[in-house]
Order: C-alpha cells, then structure tokens, then sequence
C-alpha cells in the first residue's frame, strides 16, 4: 500500500471527510483491521485566507509548496490536496516534489463522464468558478461547464467562507443553492459539481434536481484506490 500524503486544514471540517473516506476504502477493499498509511500536514487555514483576501497567492504557494515537501520527505507516495481551490498552485507545488499530485479536475471528470454527462454546473469559491484552473481542467477533459451569473456567484462564495468554512449549515442558504442549481439546469446543465470540499455540508443529491458530484469524496476514494493500486 503507498502512503498518502495529505494536505488539509483548508478547511479542517472537509479534511475530516477525507480521512474517514481514505480509511474506509481502505478497510472496505483489504477487510480486517487494515487503514490507509496517511501522512497529514494541516496548515493555518487563517493564513491562506488572508492571502487570498489580499490576492497574495505567491504567499500560499509557498506554504503549500513546503508542505507537499515535508510530506516527501517523511515517506509520502504520493499528493492529495484537500480542497478545490487551491489546485490553482498545483503546478508551482509539483515542481517543488518530485512525487506526483493527484489532481482533484481529473477524478471529477472521470467520475462525471462515468455516467454519460457531458454539460454540468460548477459550484466552488468565486476563484474556483471564475479563473481557469478548475474549468479549464474539466473542459480539456471534454465537459462543458456552467457556471452561475455574477450575484450567485458572490453568494455562493459568501456561504461558503462566512457559514460552511466555519462550520455553519444553514437552511436558508441551501435554499439559495438549490435555486441556482436550477438556474443551472435551466442552462443545460445534466449535473452538478460541487466543487468546494465543504459544499457537501449542504447539498447532497437528496437536495438537489440534477445529480451533484462532490469533490470531497469523489478525489478522497480516487487516492484511496491510488493507495491500493
């Protein structure tokens, strides 16, 4: 079994998620007392943060960068970032290891173009929805993305960072992204990424009229079979 080197923290309440996937898988696919071989570096989410706010992302791929290094150095095989947005560093990060990312766009698309989809809603951060990183990730892989209008935008991000990131799950708010997700649909789109690893706080598919993908367990069970393989 390889090792798993985690990056989490960002927030703590998705990396909780994560970790409880990895070991299920694991003890699922071995049986008996068997667990995943995690190595886990959690980062001040406050800084990232901040660094964000500020649109100082050099910042964070310095951090990032050093604990995709430790992770190296202490045995990891292998890199899971534990959030959406900041694959946005993925490609400074990887050329600071030489141990391979696995990237959270190409297991989302594979499980999204499992079922025959081809045109689907993208919630996340307003970096994740706006910028490229994620997007054009999902369309070089042959997926037409939605996204929603400037004000749902905003909301989506605000929930996000002011309720889900500080572990808040509000009814109202689903509410709002249960309106957008059908604004969506109303677009064309087949299904719905839920492309932020907290966004699975507040929507699963029981909340939503079009089938939703969430990245949180979707790339925690690709590193898990990329651990057994």
């Amino acid at each position: 079994m390889k090792t798993i080197g985690l990056i989490g923290g960002m927030s703590w309440e998705s990396t909780v998620t994560y970790y409880e996937i990895l070991n299920k898988e694991v003890a699922g696919a071995l049986g008996g007392f068997h667990s995943a071989k995690i190595l886990m570096y959690n980062v001040d989410f406050a800084e990232l943060e901040e660094n964000m706010s500020n649109g100082y992302w050099a910042g964070n791929a310095v951090i990032l960068a050093d604990a995709a290094t430790r992770l190296e150095k202490a045995g990891a095989d292998f890199i899971v970032i534990a959030t959406n947005t900041m694959h946005k560093l993925v490609d400074h990060i990887q050329k600071q290891i030489s141990i391979p990312i696995l990237h959270i766009s190409d297991a989302t698309a594979d499980a999204v173009k499992r079922d025959n989809i081809w045109k689907v809603g993208l919630l996340g951060t307003k970096f994740t929805m706006t910028q490229g990183f994620i997007k054009d990730r999902l369309a070089d892989a042959g997926l037409e993305v939605v996204i929603p209008d400037d004000k749902d935008i905003e909301l989506v991000n605000d929930v996000i960072f002011n309720e889900l990131c500080l572990g808040k799950v509000l009814d109202s708010s689903r509410k709002e992204y249960q309106r957008i997700i059908d604004d969506m649909k109303a677009k064309g789109a087949e299904g719905i990424i839920l492309g932020c690893t907290e966004i699975g706080m507040l929507i699963s598919d029981k909340d939503s009229t079009l089938p939703t993908y969430d990245t949180t367990i979707i790339h925690a069970k690709a590193a898990a079979a990329m651990a057994l393989a």
